[in-house]
């Protein structure tokens, strides 16, 4: 095995014109005739798709055709505490600079004071631009994102490109001017009012990774490394899907272990001994190994908005879950945010994670785990889970159910969440009724003794008339019996005196006791 020529890949970074290993893509060839023939582009993808190393190279291709290119960086401008008037004038200091330009910006500037700073802009095409350079002109301005942290509103910005488009009709002098935005973002979150955006005029370019057939650069590095480096190039993009950065990262790792002396593959292993490779250098510990970063800036894109990062984690699950299956694209926020952090790729109308790396490194385990750090429920969820949804114990109840629901509103959040929270709400539901029924029971068992009391009330109430009604009873019956008994006595006594009258031979006296005597016998 012959050593292999000085070779380097570069992982991160605009690759130079003269770089061996960047790799030509159908981008570059549709982007190039694009601006040839004078249309407005825009690539807007993930970051480290190779968009910066694309420019330079669109960049050399154009000035061999005699179109003259100049770049503005955002990154170098800024977006913080800065007003739209400072802003636009770093703009066309950018300008000058690649353009090299032969005016004196803080003059001209001063001189156009009494118009707006985006009328100053056009201005400044026309009148010095256009002026100063004869052949056609492409400004591309990458980092376009960076625009979304102004503190001013940039919709005049994105007009005016295509006012100068639109003004090619009336002006043939903006036939020679055309733009192209680089950066990582989408025509909607760049543009509010969609009536003035430039992005409906023109042309996207799709950057796709590395085709096998399209990498054929990154070989001379593996040649007189491994005994079959086109057998090392497929396994490589098989583990990278293509990615430019991971795969001239992994190209590159293959290299240095050459270069240490520790490479030996046997024959018919070569797939194998990268799968070590793979996980020993960019999946075990990789927070540590991330360099240059790359897998830290995607899961920070997905986490540093703790209220959007449950929704974008609870989708990215559901694309996980389903793993070789399909979830389909609907251009949600959250699906344009997960596309934008490169970590998925559409394939024939689905999200698809973008490749094995990401698939291992942001894995079930660490989707839990970001989750747990966010979910105010993680514990009692882990512990339902566990016991296979049989622990109620563990549902929520009351204000911490109230309290997921908040955490949950507007997420995106998996199916176990979904699950939990139903059967939280099922729980609750059901001990609601439990309780309601409970109270019922209680009601009616109180009524009842309620009843019972009265009942017995009203039994002691009718015997103590009863024993009234029967002691009155006994008192007339025993009064009357006194009054008889008193009748009789007093018949008695009248009849002894009459009879006593009579023996004494009163007859009168002995009648008239007599007479007396009878109404008291009736």
């Amino acid at each position: 095995m012959s050593s292999p020529s000085l070779y380097k890949y570069q992982a991160g970074g605009s690759l130079p014109v003269t770089a061996p290993s960047y790799v030509k893509r159908q981008a570059d060839d549709e982007l190039f005739q694009a601006l040839l023939k004078g249309e407005f582009c825009y690539v807007l993808n993930a970051r480290q798709m190779g968009k910066s190393s694309l420019r330079v190279r669109i960049v050399d291709r154009l000035q061999a055709e005699g179109v003259r290119s100049g770049t503005i960086d955002m990154t170098t401008i800024g977006s913080q505490q800065m007003t739209s008037e400072q802003w636009y004038a770093s703009v066309l200091q950018s300008i000058i600079s690649s353009f090299r330009l032969g005016v004196n910006l803080r003059t001209w500037w001063r001189e156009c004071s009494h118009l707006s700073p985006v009328k100053r802009f056009g201005d400044f095409l026309s009148t010095v631009l256009l002026t100063e350079i004869q052949q056609p002109v492409v400004i591309f301005i990458d980092e376009i994102d960076s625009v979304l942290g102004l503190d001013f509103p940039i919709d005049d910005f994105f007009a005016l490109i295509r006012a100068c488009y639109n003004k090619r009709v009336e002006e043939p002098i903006y036939q020679r001017l055309t733009f192209t935005l680089l950066g990582v973002a989408t025509p909607n979150y760049l543009i509010a009012d969609k009536s003035r955006t430039p992005f409906n005029i023109g042309r996207a370019i799709d950057l796709q990774g590395f085709r096998l057939s399209e990498a054929l650069p990154l070989l001379p590095g593996l040649q007189g490394t491994v005994k079959q480096p086109e057998i090392m190039l497929r396994h490589i993009l098989e583990w990278t899907n293509g990615q430019p950065f991971l795969t001239q990262k992994l190209c590159q790792l293959v290299l240095n272990t050459w270069q240490d002396g520790t490479i030996a593959i046997p024959t018919g292993q070569s797939a194998s001994w990268l799968e070590k490779l793979v996980r020993s250098r960019l999946i075990d510990y990789w927070e540590l190994q991330d360099e240059p970063e790359h897998l830290r800036t995607i899961a920070h894109r997905l986490l540093y908005d703790e209220q959007r990062a449950g929704r974008l984690l609870g989708l990215y699950q559901q694309i996980l879950d389903v793993w070789g299956k399909t979830v389909a694209i609907d251009n949600s926020p959250e699906q344009t945010e997960l596309l934008l952090s490169g970590l998925v790729v559409k394939e024939q109308g689905y999200l698809q994670i973008r490749n094995p790396i990401y698939a291992e490194v942001f894995n079930t385990e660490w989707v839990e785990q970001q989750l747990t750090n966010l979910r105010p429920y993680a514990i009692n969820l882990r512990a339902w889970l566990s016991s296979e949804r049989l622990d109620e114990s563990r549902l929520l109840k009351g204000q911490a159910l109230r309290d997921a629901e908040v955490w949950a509103e507007g997420k995106q959040i998996g199916d176990r969440d979904y699950q939990f929270l139903a059967a939280s709400h099922a729980l609750e539901k059901r001990e609601q009724q439990q309780a309601l029924e409970a109270a019922r029971t209680r009601e009616v068992e109180a009524r009842l003794v309620q009843e019972k009391k009265t009942a017995r009330l009203q039994r002691y109430f009718l015997g103590v008339i009863s024993l009234a009604l029967i002691g009155v009873l006994g008192l007339g019956l025993t009064a009357f019996w006194q009054y008889q008994t008193a009748k009789v006595s007093e018949i008695q006594a009248l009849s002894r005196s009459s009879e006593a009258l009579f023996a004494s031979d009163q007859h009168l006296d002995a009648l008239i006791e007599a007479l007396r005597a009878k109404p008291l016998a009736i």
